[in-house]
């Protein structure tokens, strides 16, 4: 099974693949990320439905790249008969979602294997094949998939098998479509016109942001483009990766779906749009996020699928036998349920930088915000499930209540600084004055001079790096420095973060897991702003080698196997390097707020 930095990224702005390096397409959702997969060898064997286009001799690429800014994929293999290279990507969605493969000669002459194993619903169902000269048609229930290319067709063992030769200077396209399978089949892709069209659009796109120069231009722009292509163009929703129950630790349970969009990664998301110059992105995520918040304050969720729908039942998929036989695979996400007080701070934070950044506002909107504060007014105080949505006993978190305090700072800053904004601003900033003075006094430990995960509780947390970043601290305040090093000694691993301490009473499951790297990200933040620039800028270094060869990031790291963790690719590594670069190299686009500290 290919490891998880094997995999590079395809997409179309509404669903993704994966491409392993030995050409295989392990893992495809349509039509959208979180629909069920008609590939899904990711997290099983190739029996739950693959697309492998290589050598026939198999066997893993010898070199592989995104061409140029772009999401067009070229997988290359150097062989005893010759030179060949599959070019893969997924058209900007049109009528319909498309998997183009152009497989090139590019010397000598080379026998080509084609093998696609359709299986949808995760692997459960078989379709119905038929193959028409040129094309295979296959069916079940609601999918239709059409398979076009001048290349010979046959079936064989429940799949479809072409084996032809390619020379120097031959090209030979393979067009998968997928359609609803009571409506009719749509105009079929032309693939070259389709190349030509893939490559504009990511171009363009890529050239839209700010300029960016300098050692981190490349790493910037991948990250960029990773996060657009996570972007659901319909509603201008982010998923947090592309898959789901890609492991915490290899053979473990903490395997979950990241499919779907967290109002936690609201003010990362606009931090690293808006910095980098994607203002139309930054104001689609803006609206998207007002839209799945509106209604009762109460019933705020964490998380929201795609469109915002809020319901997310938590399932699993027995039949699957999980990645490197990591159980179970899971659909939904039973987080959502979850009391985290922290996002209505990361909310009300992340509509005043849209705002504070000249994004237009609506009078409901901001009425939103007011009822989203009156409501944390009366609930601040409560225990909560945490920033890492821990299924035990819900405590007194300290970064829940420090977001506490960003809410009603931002609120109050508002009102203040913004004429056409109406609130009890005084009222809002005794709140924050209130709730400041809780957390120096429960969740600050003067004897070990750190913050600690939560209140009266000794253990260390990756989140409490984030106290300078909203601006609850000065970054040189002792208690900070005092945090820094005690995470620094106590919660790093190989000069890499975890998010805490893990205990199987945390979430009741057993195992470990890996160094999570947006954490890692904030460390460097942490020594940036601390006037530790060499550190800040070595960890930073260290952090870019772990992008496996086409610049992407999974979840977290395991430093003992070298290898990456968790579902991938993760919004939630790339928001924090984007914004960890542009401070590093361009000194902007970090702070989400600049507060009187205190």
């Amino acid at each position: 099974m290919s490891r998880i930095e094997d995999y590079a990224l395809l997409g179309d702005l509404q669903s993704a693949a994966l491409v392993s390096t030995t050409g295989s397409i392990d893992w495809l959702c349509l039509p959208k990320f979180d629909s069920p997969a008609c590939f899904a060898a990711l997290v099983d064997t190739p029996d739950a439905g693959h697309w492998t286009i290589a050598p026939a001799a198999g066997g893993v690429c010898t070199t592989r790249r995104y061409l140029e800014d772009t999401l067009v994929l070229e997988t290359q293999w150097r062989t005893r008969e010759g030179t060949v290279r599959v070019t893969d990507f997924m058209p900007p969605r049109g009528h319909a979602p498309d998997v183009v493969r152009i497989v090139e000669g590019i010397t000598g002459t080379v026998a080509m294997r084609s093998q696609l194993r359709l299986r949808f619903d995760y692997g459960r169902v078989l379709p119905w094949v038929r193959h028409h000269g040129d094309r295979m048609e296959a069916i079940a229930g609601p999918d239709r998939v059409r398979l076009r290319t001048p290349a010979p067709l046959q079936g064989r063992d429940l799949a479809t098998g072409s084996e032809f030769t390619v020379r120097a200077g031959e090209r030979v396209p393979f067009v998968l479509t997928w359609n609803p399978s009571h409506e009719p089949p749509p105009k079929p892709v032309d693939a070259e016109q389709a190349l030509t069209d893939t490559v504009t659009f990511w171009k363009h796109w890529a050239q839209r942001g700010t300029p960016v120069h300098g050692p981190y231009r490349d790493a910037i722009t991948r990250s960029l483009l990773t996060l657009k292509a996570l972007t659901y163009q319909p509603t201008g929703g982010i998923v947090a990766a592309a898959t789901t129950s890609l492991p915490e630790q290899i053979g473990g349970p903490r395997n979950w779906d990241y499919r779907y969009c967290w109002l936690r990664d609201s003010t990362y998301t606009l931090q690293a749009l808006i910095s980098a110059g994607y203002l139309d992105e930054a104001k689609a995520w803006r609206e998207w996020l007002l839209r799945a918040v509106a209604g009762d304050p109460a019933d705020l969720q964490i998380m929201y699928a795609l469109d915002g729908t809020r319901r997310l039942p938590e399932a699993e998929l027995p039949w699957l036998a999980g990645y490197e036989n990591s159980k179970p695979v899971r659909t939904g996400n039973a987080a959502s349920d979850q009391l985290q007080l922290d996002v209505w701070g990361e909310t009300l934070d992340g509509l005043a930088l849209a705002r504070n950044a000249g994004l237009a506002d609506h009078d409901d909107a901001w009425d939103l915000q007011v009822a989203l504060m009156e409501h944390l007014e009366g609930n601040w105080d409560q225990p909560d499930n945490g920033l890492w949505e821990m299924r035990g006993a819900r405590r007194h978190f300290t970064h829940s209540k420090v977001m506490a305090w960003v809410a009603a700072d931002r609120m109050a800053t508002a009102v203040r600084t913004h004429p056409d904004l109406h609130g009890p601003a005084d009222r809002w900033q005794a709140l924050r004055d209130t709730i400041h003075a809780d957390v120096l006094t429960h969740g600050y430990d003067a004897d070990r001079n750190t913050f600690t995960q939560s209140y009266d509780a000794p253990a260390l947390d990756a989140s409490l790096l984030m106290i300078p970043r909203v601006g609850f601290l000065p970054p040189t305040d002792p208690r900070v420095l005092g945090t820094i090093t005690a995470i620094q000694t106590g919660l790093t691993e190989d000069g890499f973060v975890k998010r805490y301490q893990t205990t199987d009473s945390d979430d009741g499951l057993t195992g470990g897991e890996g160094m999570f790297l947006a954490c890692s990200f904030w460390l460097v933040d942490a020594l940036h702003l601390a006037g530790k620039q060499t550190q800040a800028t070595e960890l930073f270094e260290r952090l870019l080698t772990l992008r496996n060869d086409v610049g992407l990031l999974s979840e977290e790291w395991d430093p003992t196997a070298n290898r990456q963790l968790g579902n991938t690719p993760q919004a939630f590594s790339h928001f924090p390097l984007i914004t960890s670069a542009l401070q590093l190299h361009a000194g902007k686009g970090h702070h989400s707020h600049h507060p009187i500290h205190r």
